[in-house]
């Protein structure tokens, strides 16, 4: 990578992180209008024509496409409730995150807190929680029988889950990093954010390895019958939520 590539590179990057401009001494954050103005400065100021030239075109399409991924929901935890929605948002995104959850149950209380820390690290992943009462296709389809179920997707394919505490030390006190690891780890770097994701494509970081059964693959044309009720137990049953 030559050095201007490389100068571009670090613009673009700054513009996807949460920023205080350098020259904001009390160090208040921008909004993203800011922070484009910004670095639309530092490139326009730049002494080789085809670098201004070039950048630009970058920055304009980079701005473009952190646009759409706001409005998609990035940079935060929201919950999605309609089932098409969720089907379409785990198919198109590069990186998705998707927690099925029960309100009855204490401990999708405890991952939703947990995952509300995490997403805001990790803008280039999907971060969304599903009403499983809203989602029966895609319970039955992935098998989902005791929440908190975490699943991930890498380009619109399953690749791991995360059934109950069993991985994070089977107790509700477990660390926010301890989660993030795991993610981390999760499929092909689940989340990734530009600096994380430099890192990780080196090829030294591994993947957790599951058995094919434990996580199936989704086929969107598939017509499974629809599970009709779920069921659970108390709020203040601390075991894991079985559906079945």
């Amino acid at each position: 990578m030559s050095d201007q590539q490389a100068r571009l590179a670090s613009i673009l990057e700054r513009l996807n992180e949460p920023s205080t401009s350098s020259s904001h001494r009390s160090g208040e954050a921008l909004d993203d209008e800011d922070i484009f103005a910004e670095l639309e400065a530092e490139i326009e100021n730049d002494s080789s024509a085809a670098f201004r030239e070039h950048g630009m075109d970058e920055l304009k399409r980079e701005m473009a496409t952190l646009q759409q991924k706001k409005s998609d929901g990035h940079g935060q935890y929201r919950e999605v409730t309609d089932e098409k929605e969720v089907i379409r948002l785990s198919a198109k995104e590069p990186r998705c995150v998707v927690h099925f959850f029960h309100h009855n149950f204490k401990r999708c209380e405890i991952m939703d807190k947990h995952l509300a820390r995490i997403a805001p690290k990790y803008f280039n992943t999907l971060f969304i929680r599903v009403f499983v009462e809203n989602v029966p296709w895609l319970v039955e389809r992935l098998g989902v029988k005791v929440l908190p179920c975490v699943i991930t997707f890498v380009d619109g394919v399953s690749k791991d889950r995360f059934v109950g505490f069993e991985e994070l030390g089977n107790t509700d006190q477990f660390d926010t990093a301890t989660l993030e690891w795991k993610l981390l780890n999760s499929g092909k770097a689940t989340i990734a954010s530009y600096f994380v994701l430099s890192i990780l494509t080196d090829g030294t970081t591994g993947v957790i390895q599951k058995e094919e059964s434990c996580v199936p693959n989704i086929n969107y044309g598939a017509k499974p019958t629809v599970r009709k009720q779920v069921r659970g137990r108390p709020q203040d049953d601390d075991s894991d939520f079985d559906l079945d």
